[in-house]
């Protein structure tokens, strides 16, 4: 009867152990940083207006259960564009922020490009998001015929 309790104690805790080394992974597999949200084509017509610009955008969340800092970090398009972190930018746990393509203050979870063109494509484009090393850190793509954003 005790061999049999041990054997049975045995096999739980090996069952316990391999659940708890399958979660850690996966945990570890989610970035820092998600794109959960591009904006490529804002509303309305397309008049480069400040308005219009900044109705174009792409959102970073914070996937972690820690704040995170973004500096260093960079937004990019296909063609090209890029948005850099600089600077000290904390992000709170679970928190995201909105990287506008036009002009503005940046202030809390708002931050503005300045640029007066647009920067994502209508009929399709990819956003990557890169940490300071220049790694990939995430990327979200999109084809033709969306409804003007998508979610990541």
């Amino acid at each position: 009867m005790r061999r049999r309790l041990l054997g049975i104690a045995s096999a739980i805790t090996i069952a316990l152990a391999g659940t708890f080394a399958a979660a850690a992974p996966a945990q570890a597999a989610t970035p820092p940083f998600m794109i959960t949200k591009v904006y490529y084509d804002s509303p309305g017509k397309d008049t480069r207006s400040n308005a219009s610009l900044n109705a174009e955008y792409v959102q970073l969340t914070n996937k972690r259960k820690t704040v995170l800092n973004l500096k260093g970090y960079y937004v990019r398009d296909k063609a090209g564009h890029v948005y850099s972190f600089t600077g000290d930018f904390k992000v709170a746990a679970g928190n995201s922020i909105v990287i506008h393509t036009g002009k503005g203050t940046n202030k809390g979870t708002h931050r503005y490009w300045g640029r007066a063109a647009y920067v994502w494509n209508n009929d399709g484009d990819t956003a990557y998001l890169r940490n300071p090393s220049g790694s990939l850190v995430d990327s979200c793509s999109w084809g033709k015929g969306g409804r003007g954003y998508t979610s990541c």
